[in-house]
């Protein structure tokens, strides 16, 4: 599990990146797939939700994940749910103690976010359409709507696909140029006509302007690190019928 400084500086509060180590799942979910959604053992999954949960020292019941569609929606949590009952969302914000946010990432930047002062966090999935789309934005709204401080929120982004494993094609930047004639600095040849993307800097970008008064990505490349992370480009390119789910997670303390 990683985590990031100043999020642990933060009092009443525990989080954590998780990596692919450490679970019970076996063949290309090895070993702490996290994801609802995959294709792995139901039972692999829920003991590894378990395993994590208990890093976190809370219950399975208390760790909360969303049906994720790559949307700006965001849910204010103030219970738990059963896992038939997740709502389809991409972020979560609460002021609940004990009830950790999660998000399930295999690329896709997973970002936590927290305003310890106000007892406000929040967690969100921003792939590219989600970020484009304004899920970092909407999150921050709902954190403020509960009593945060846009400039007092501390925001760590986790592990996804860095810029030098992110081939897109030459298409790609049309819809971030329309929003930003600034976002094509997110973009860098690759071979041919392809474009390399940062999205990674591109989220953290979207954090600064909403007014997050501290973004701090984590140095990782999810595709790249086979040992350490899921990968849904890289089990595409081997062709590999499906792939893993990494957990990200925050929560205050009970």
């Amino acid at each position: 599990m990683l985590t990031i400084g100043p999020l642990n500086a933060l009092p009443g509060l525990r989080h954590g990146f998780f990596t692919r180590e450490g679970g019970v799942s076996e063949g290309l979910y090895a070993s702490l797939n996290c994801g609802l959604g995959s294709g792995d053992d139901a039972g692999h999954v829920a003991e590894n939700r378990r395993r994590a949960a208990a890093v976190l020292e809370l219950e399975a019941e208390r760790l909360l994940t969303c049906y994720q569609v790559h949307s700006p929606d965001v849910v204010t949590v103030e219970r738990p749910w059963a896992p038939d009952e997740r709502p389809r969302a991409d972020a979560l914000v609460t002021r609940t103690p004990g009830i950790a946010l999660g998000i399930l990432t295999a690329d896709c930047a997973p970002v936590l976010l927290a305003d310890a002062e106000a007892g406000v966090i929040g967690a969100a999935h921003a792939g590219w359409k989600g970020a484009l789309d304004g899920v970092l934005e909407t999150t921050v709204d709902a954190m403020v709507a509960l009593g945060a401080e846009a400039g007092r929120i501390v925001a760590g982004v986790g592990p996804c696909i860095a810029q030098r494993s992110y081939e897109v094609g030459p298409e790609f930047p049309a819809a971030f140029v329309a929003r930003a004639v600034e976002n094509a600095d997110f973009f860098r040849p690759g071979r041919g006509d392809r474009l390399l993307f940062d999205l990674k800097g591109y989220v953290a970008r979207r954090l600064v302007a909403a007014g997050v008064g501290s973004v701090l990505p984590l140095p990782c490349d999810t595709c790249a690190e086979e040992t350490r992370f899921f990968s849904y480009r890289r089990a595409c390119q081997r062709g590999e019928g499906d792939y893993g789910r990494g957990l990200s997670a925050i929560a205050l303390d009970p």
